[in-house]
């Protein structure tokens, strides 16, 4: 997958992954390959600074756990991530219905 796909879509995407979790950032990474079946292989490079910068948003809340036996940083979904999780959702259902208008195919 084109890597310009995403743009504007990862924190919309890493949201959705925590939706009901508490992972840790390679958790994320390993979440995001398993629900695309392997068509997102984001690097380590892009997702830890897009979780700080949830978490600097109040998305996002992190604290450091101890996850098979190492000390990792969980991250989960504050209340404020929850309500942005929703509108990236609205957001995103209105975008594909538009946007499905125009490239969808005419019967």
């Amino acid at each position: 997958m084109k890597a310009d796909v995403l743009r504007g879509h990862l924190d919309a995407l890493l949201l959705a992954v925590l939706d009901g979790r508490k992972l840790h950032g390679y958790a994320i990474i390993e979440a995001l390959q398993l629900r695309t079946d392997g068509a997102l292989d984001l690097p380590t490079g892009t997702v830890y600074p897009a979780l700080r910068r949830l978490e600097r948003a109040g998305f996002l809340a992190s604290e450091w756990d101890v996850v098979s036996g190492r000390k990792r940083r969980t991250y989960r979904l504050t209340r404020a991530g929850q309500r942005e999780l929703a509108a990236e959702r609205a957001d995103w259902r209105e975008f594909t219905t538009v946007i499905g208008g125009v490239l969808g195919e005419r019967p």
